[in-house]
Formats: structure tokens, C-alpha cells, sequence
């Protein structure tokens, strides 16, 4: 069951991506960077969600702590897309969305984790 769990859950997650692509504004021709970047802070809400909130209140099943955290949210975010497409920036002389992109990525990726978990900043 786990393993259709995972299935299920990573086929709606990557939809969810894809959808999430369309629906934002590409100012870039070919290349969706400000879709990416949207679903990866989108699941990294709902993957911090479902760990530092409900899971420590019992309220995840087991099952459905692997259709949401490893399927859902691992179809949802995407490292490789980010890294393509960060690549195709820099090929197509887009130094500077590139930078934003990359930075932006892993910062806000990274302050919302932090917020979710309420980790103090030393």
C-alpha cells in the first residue's frame, strides 16, 4: 500500500507542477523559472506543514504521511527543473534572472523551512 501511496501522490504532485507552471506568468520565452520556483516554495510549505505541524500532533497517518510528504510534495518540487532551467538562463544570457532564480530558490526555500520548524537564527 505504501507504494501506491508514493505512486498516486507523485503523479497528482507533478500535475499539480505542471499546472502550477501554466498558470504563472512567463516572462521568459521557453524557459518557466517563476513556475518552479512557485511549486518548490508551495511544497516546501505543505512538506513543513505536514512535518513540524500535524505530524508531531499525531495527525498524519503513516499512509497518508507517504502520499502527501514523499509522492505529493516529491512530484511537486523539482530540483533537476530548477536546474535546467537555471542553465538555460545562463546559455541564453540571462545572468541576472539566473542569479535571482538560484539565490531566491534556495533562500526562500530555506527561510521557510526555518519559519515552519521555529528554529531559532543563532
Amino acid at each position: 500500500m505504501t507504494y501506491w501511496a508514493i505512486f498516486v501522490g507523485g503523479g497528482l504532485g507533478s500535475l499539480a507542477r505542471f499546472g502550477m507552471s501554466k498558470l504563472i506568468h512567463n516572462p521568459l520565452q521557453g524557459i518557466h523559472p517563476l513556475g518552479t520556483l512557485a511549486a518548490n516554495l508551495a511544497s516546501t510549505v505543505l512538506l513543513g506543514v505536514l512535518l513540524y505541524w500535524l505530524q508531531p500532533r499525531g495527525g498524519l497517518a503513516p499512509g497518508w504521511k507517504f502520499f502527501w510528504a514523499t509522492g505529493f510534495c516529491g512530484g511537486f518540487s523539482t530540483f533537476s527543473t530548477f536546474s535546467f532551467e537555471t542553465a538555460e538562463l545562463l546559455r541564453s544570457g540571462h545572468w541576472a534572472w539566473a542569479a535571482l532564480n538560484a539565490l531566491g530558490s534556495m533562500a526562500l526555500g530555506v527561510l521557510v523551512v526555518l519559519a515552519l520548524s521555529r528554529v531559532p537564527l543563532r
